[in-house]
């Protein structure tokens, strides 16, 4: 049986951020030389706490800001792992017997980024039911935001977005894979904010329109500038944004991210009607990034087609996984801090440049001082790339 009882449940406080989606025990195999195929080659195995909704939720925790997880595990080895160090509230994450946690295996080339992989992650679609997320409709209706990750069936994704809607709450998909994104399909209406690479735009485009009419860049991608990307994707963009989703972020890995919206991207979403105070993130980050230092003057926030792009900044990368899902989770707790738009994925880039740089999905900690120093150094390198006054 569930651990949590049948009745509805709220966290009680109402300025929590809810996420949803999976935990995940990831199995990093770090070779010392490059893969062969066909054999072993020495390295490390190493266990890691993993899932994208998990390990956005930790890192919004480490950052000062207190998500509620909604999710499932088992009653298993696997799960005592993710839950040994888990701080945070456990009801609305689901426990049974029947369930086996979901297990991702990655196998890493010699530069830190993924080769191959293994993902067993069925028990969140089967059992993260809509039955299961309505029971927490008080702390989806009281939260800042909602993000929801692919992960999820189509079917709890549509609950989980129409409660949010019900209580017009913003909702922030992220893709998880080219695969999954596709079902942003049924729930485009109901969604504020996405976050997909550019394969994973490429394959939302697509669903949306209902047919392939658009194809990656690759292997081109990798001699564009941001304004050739930009290029590039602007068709699948637009399709995006004329299928109501209010800010489209494209992350380009070593190139940054491109932030898209239909004239002015403050005012895409509306949480700071829930907010009852501005924390240590937004302090800091308003003396050193106060936003109209930067951007109020002379941009025409006009009802067309804005995008801005963020650089990365220079990192000494120990692997890539956990970087995307970091990104996410610094904007998403700037925000829920009372930054603007602009100023929290500065942050939230900042936050990726520090899970590149550690050994584990989230780093243990984030250092304040030098996220802040990050988040201005990214906040001095952004571009104003395109203002038209009608879509393209």
């Amino acid at each position: 049986m569930a651990t949590s009882s049948e009745r509805e449940i709220s966290n009680g406080d109402g300025i929590e951020p809810v996420i949803i989606g999976g935990m995940v025990l990831d199995v990093h195999a770090i070779p010392s030389s490059a893969p062969l195929s066909g054999t072993t080659v020495p390295g490390e195995v190493l266990f890691r706490p993993g899932g994208v909704a998990r390990n956005i939720a930790e890192c919004m925790f480490k950052l000062g800001t207190k998500p509620f997880m909604i999710s499932t595990l088992g009653l298993d080895g696997p799960a005592n792992v993710l839950l040994k160090e888990w701080t945070l509230s456990m009801r609305g994450i689901l426990r049974h017997g029947d369930i086996g946690t979901p297990i991702v295996s990655h196998i890493y080339d010699t530069n830190g980024e993924v080769a191959a992989g293994v993902a067993n992650v069925d028990a969140v679609e089967k059992f993260l039911t809509p039955e299961w997320i309505r029971r927490f409709r008080h702390n989806i209706s009281s939260a800042p935001i909602l993000m929801v990750d692919a992960n999820l069936s189509t079917r709890a994704l549509e609950e989980s977005c129409k409660l949010a809607a019900g209580f017009h709450v913003p909702v922030w998909f992220e893709p998880v894979s080219v695969t999954k994104s596709r079902r942003i399909a049924s729930i485009a209406k109901y969604v504020t904010i996405v976050s997909p690479n550019e394969d994973e735009l490429v394959a939302m485009a697509n669903a949306l329109s209902g047919e392939d009419l658009f194809c990656p860049i690759k292997p081109e991608k990798d001699k564009l500038s941001p304004e050739g990307i930009l290029l590039a994707m602007k068709p699948a963009i637009r399709v995006l944004l004329e299928n109501g989703i209010k800010v489209v972020i494209v992350t380009l890995g070593s190139k940054g991210a491109l932030l898209c919206s239909k004239g002015n991207p403050k005012k895409a979403l509306n949480i700071t009607r829930k907010l009852r105070f501005h924390g240590k993130i937004f302090k800091r980050i308003q003396t050193v990034c106060s936003p109209s230092r930067f951007f109020d003057a002379g941009l025409d926030y006009s009802p067309g087609f804005f995008t801005m792009h963020f650089p990365t900044l220079p990192a000494t990368v120990l692997k890539l996984s956990g970087a995307g899902d970091c990104l996410v989770g610094g904007t998403i707790a700037s925000l829920t801090d009372g930054l603007d738009l602009i100023q929290s994925l500065a942050v939230g880039i900042a936050t990726a440049k520090a899970a590149v740089e550690s050994d584990n999905n989230v780093p243990h900690e984030f250092g304040l001082d030098r996220l802040s120093d990050d988040a201005k150094r990214v906040l001095y390198g952004t571009k104003n790339l395109v203002q038209q006054r009608s879509m393209l």
